[in-house]
């Protein structure tokens, strides 16, 4: 299998869970584009940006958390029914890797 592939072919994230994802890191851009902001004007503290990093950090976590969320509810709880346990059960492992 290559890397990046998906174990169960054909399960998807949910449209509104990928919508809110989308979302929410539009706002995560928009908060790194203005830390880049925040580095090119000498007079920013260190702490201002670091509390700003750690916001976007946090956004990053939620996003994630609710991505997990829909898998674990789309396709891990429904994998026994599609008869794909084990190459669900493995797609997982490998995914709580990044967390």
């Amino acid at each position: 299998m290559k890397r990046g592939q998906p174990l169960a072919q054909g399960l998807h994230l949910d449209p509104e869970t990928r919508q809110e994802a989308r979302q929410r890191l539009l706002s995560v851009k928009g908060h790194v584009d203005g830390l880049v902001r925040m580095l090119d004007d000498p007079r920013v503290c260190c702490v201002d940006v670091l509390k700003q990093m750690k916001a976007v950090r946090g956004a990053l976590v939620v996003t994630g958390d609710r991505v997990l969320k829909s898998h674990l509810r789309e396709h891990v709880a429904t994998a026994a029914i599609r008869g794909d346990t084990d190459s669900i059960v493995e797609e997982l492992m490998d995914a709580l890797k990044y967390r």
